[in-house]
């Protein structure tokens, strides 16, 4: 009974005409980059940094989240009329939706992918505001060792799976680490990689941080392979469903759901691999399954749930102990730090009205979603024909000026301009932006938890161990760190490689030597060239948001 109450009193908050003004400027923001391919919530919420200064908390917040809601629903518009994702965790959306739009079914697929991410954020908000109090009651009890060790874990969790390899995850995760450790020693006081720029003293502001490395970088990089031809969209007509299509989408949502929230509330689990199963799942129990491939209403139904189900699991680690999942969650938490709000297991004791009003406003921004962006999706469609040179003129300007508006400071403008080059540069050479976000944020707090456990056991390292949930989550975190070597040596056990090959050891002599032709095989002369990224849009294969600008 107590979570009903709070969160009663979370719709008194949340429910205010300033707080509902703040939830729609939210939701119309957050679809709008949702389906402006390359944009994101991450990048939105970073640039409006700086112009929430004056506003209070609360209505900050509800409007964070609207961005973050109203995004993830967004991507879908993009994926099902583009082929595009404009976000990684709509990839899968694409692959069902653009061949519904081909098929003239373009109303159909946005129809069940606006239902289902109401369904499912409304189910996932729900199990939010049950569990996140639940994770403080256990977080409160934590000592300071237990609260590094999960620190590192999801330091550790996150950069193990993002990008293409794991020293490019943990090369990013040093960068934000070492950027985190400029200015002043908490405990000392001396200066730290300050080089003797005093205006470096009091460390990089966290604003200057994520608008350089998202919107700036981001620009950059889109600025490099820009392309003038503009992408062809498919006319939208008014989003509705058949009674048929209502049957099959109705298990997917719910199925969707189950995948989802598990998975955005675990360190790294982000939306990506609920989606994925989610459509798996769909493709197995499916009664039509001639359609998968073709256009089916499962495909599109499932994965958006589980998209939207994570949103609402990414934020159980955010409010709860403080830590985020995913890009989003992180430039959030950087806000928290902004408004001078301690984030952690506290946050819920000390500022309740603005957890649960926050939390309550989900509620509202999903219903606003379903009501405003159902008659609005050829409005949106419309958005994709904005030429990218002057929506990324227009990003770079807001940057600028929301990073001068931290402190009045010319420094902080050089500093954006170089931290924008790191963003390019990680992008160009495939280092993950989010490991170096963290690091900025994580890192100082890690920091504290360990001078804290060290000053407890006068020094010893075996106080770092001195609590039996520390010690298991330290190996946890050894597990993530050895699996590729484990996994490795099964294989070689095995005799298999890496892609399940029988090792060449271990092949049948009657196979034809590795420089003999294949009586089956095709000549390389014969193979079918790749399609080019210019008419990538035409496949039944997603493409990246780059490719299209």
């Amino acid at each position: 009974m107590d979570v009903v109450n709070a969160l009663a009193d979370g719709f008194v908050t949340a429910a205010t005409p300033v707080n509902l003004l703040y939830a729609v400027i939210g939701v119309l923001l957050g679809t709008a980059v949702g389906v402006l391919p390359g944009l994101g919530p991450a990048m939105t919420v970073a640039l409006l940094l700086p112009v929430t200064f004056a506003l209070e908390p609360t209505s900050a917040f509800i409007m964070f989240a609207g961005i973050y809601y109203g995004g993830m629903y967004g991507g879908s518009t993009t994926s099902i009329l583009l082929n595009t994702p404009g976000e990684s965790s709509t990839v899968v959306t694409a692959i069902e939706g653009h061949k519904m739009a081909k098929a003239g079914r373009a109303a159909q697929a946005l129809a069940t992918a606006a239902i289902g991410s109401f369904v499912a954020g409304t189910i996932g908000t729900a199990l939010l505001a049950f569990f996140a109090p639940v994770v403080v009651r256990f977080a409160i009890e934590l000592g300071a060792p237990s609260y590094l060790a999960i620190m590192l874990l999801s330091l550790v969790a996150v950069t193990a799976v993002l990008g293409k390899s794991r020293v490019r995850g943990f090369s990013a995760l040093a960068l934000g680490l070492a950027i985190g450790l400029i200015g002043l020693d908490p405990v000392t006081g001396q200066r730290r990689l300050t080089y003797g720029e005093a205006q470096l003293a009091d460390g990089i502001d966290i604003v200057v941080i994520a608008v350089a490395i998202f919107a700036v970088g981001e620009a950059l990089w889109v600025a490099a392979h820009l392309r003038r031809s503009s992408s062809s969209v498919i006319p939208v007509g008014r989003p509705w469903m058949s009674r048929s299509d209502w049957r099959r989408s109705w298990k997917p949502w719910l199925r969707g759901t189950a995948f989802g929230f598990p998975f955005g509330a675990l360190p790294a689990g982000g939306a990506e691999i609920p989606t994925f199963l989610s459509y798996v799942t769909e493709k197995r129990l499916t009664k039509h399954p001639e359609e998968f491939g073709h256009g089916a209403i499962e495909g599109v139904a499932g994965p958006e749930a589980a998209n939207n189900a994570s949103a609402a699991g990414t934020l159980v680690p955010m409010l709860s102990l403080g830590l985020p999942t995913n890009a989003t969650a992180a430039v959030m938490l950087a806000a928290f730090i902004q408004f001078g709000i301690q984030p952690g297991p506290l946050l819920l004791e000390r500022e309740p009205e603005l957890v649960w009003g926050l939390i309550a406003s989900l509620f509202i921004g999903n219903a606003l979603l379903l009501v405003i962006n159902l008659p609005l999706a050829p409005a949106w469609a419309k958005l994709l024909q904005i030429p990218r040179p002057y929506l990324y003129a227009g990003i770079i300007f807001f940057a600028t000026l929301g990073a001068y508006s931290v402190n009045l400071q010319w420094f902080d403008l050089v500093l954006l301009l170089v931290l924008g080059l790191l963003g390019l540069l990680m992008r160009r050479y495939g280092l993950p932006v989010l490991p170096l976000i963290i690091g900025v944020i994580i890192g100082p707090l890690a920091e504290r938890q360990l001078r804290q456990a060290l000053q407890l056991s006068a020094g010893s390292p075996s106080g770092l161990f001195d609590e039996p949930l520390a010690v298991a989550v330290y190996v946890i975190i050894a597990i993530i760190l050895l699996w590729p070597f484990l996994a490795a040596g099964v294989r070689r056990a095995r005799g298999t490689t890496p892609s399940g090959e029988t090792s060449p050891a271990r092949r049948d002599v009657t196979e034809p030597a590795a420089g003999s032709p294949d009586p089956g095989q095709r000549p390389e002369s014969d193979v079918v060239p790749p399609v080019r990224a210019d008419h990538a849009a035409d496949t039944s294969t997603p493409t990246t948001p780059t490719e299209h600008r």
